[in-house]
């Protein structure tokens, strides 16, 4: 008679609640679009989430996987300390996961979601003296929001957490100079479409800049303001839910083994 060896140790998916596991399926869905759109640095960048129902937790990437090939199980639920709590082969995290998003997420009770990236066109913005300029339409989305943060080394160390605190200043975006960006939010889709925005902002003045000075025209002050106040009189457009459907129909074009 045949024996089958059965495995004691419980799949992810029964050892969350269904709250948990709803949003361990978005953010999953979240890391694929993003890399659909360009965040592919590698194994690197991380996009945490708070657990709904335990505060002081999040959901993160394990960080020798790519943005692209994460899944709803994949994903590590840790406390603040770094501890991984779930039955998995992975006892801790450090580095940007712990120093951006375990510390962004402990200080901040306001948010819920932190994304952060090297894309080619957030590093060329961030690497520009002025910073984001209100060159395109996707920019004036921010005008007036974006905070920055100087370089100082890598976010290896336990006091660069007070220093990013500091800077973002109970804001949502951040230029990371000489780095990336940050962007933060309520949940995944918010961090998702504002992240896509941000980027697509940054592309925009890449390439125009590429004229050359004098050659590129920016809105006048006036137009910049009110445009800018045409986007935060879109409601609910600002926190993604325009777009968030389409990025989950997205996601199952691309993969539907996010869901996993």
């Amino acid at each position: 008679m045949a024996v089958q060896l059965v495995s004691a140790t419980k799949s992810i998916r029964d050892q969350v609640s269904t709250e948990e596991w709803a949003a361990r399926v978005e953010l999953a869905a979240g890391h694929r679009v993003l890399a659909h759109y360009g965040v592919n640095d590698l194994t690197y960048n991380h996009f945490g989430l708070r657990v709904p129902g335990e505060p002081d937790r999040m959901l993160i990437k394990r960080t020798d996987w790519m943005f692209g090939e994460v899944t709803a199980s994949s994903l590590l639920k840790v406390d603040f300390d770094g501890n991984v709590v779930t039955d998995t082969d992975v006892d801790r995290i450090k580095g940007g996961a712990l120093i951006i998003h375990a510390g962004l997420l402990k200080a901040r009770a306001d948010l819920n979601a932190t994304l952060h990236t090297h894309t080619v066109a957030g590093m060329g913005v961030a690497a520009h003296k002025f910073g984001l300029l209100p060159i395109n339409q996707h920019a004036i989305r921010f005008h007036g929001e974006i905070k920055y943060h100087a370089f100082e080394g890598f976010e290896f160390d336990d006091e660069m957490t007070p220093k990013l605190l500091r800077d973002l200043d109970g804001g949502r975006f951040m230029i990371l100079r000489n780095h990336g960006v940050l962007v933060c939010g309520g949940g995944v889709a918010e961090c998702v479409v504002g992240h896509h925005f941000l980027e697509m902002a940054c592309q925009g003045q890449v390439a125009a800049l590429a004229a050359g000075e004098s050659n590129y025209t920016i809105p006048n002050p006036q137009a910049v303001e009110y445009g800018h106040s045409q986007f935060l009189a879109g409601g609910n457009f600002l926190t993604g839910a325009k777009d968030w459907a389409a990025c989950l129909r997205l996601a199952e074009r691309l993969d539907p083994g996010y869901k996993d």
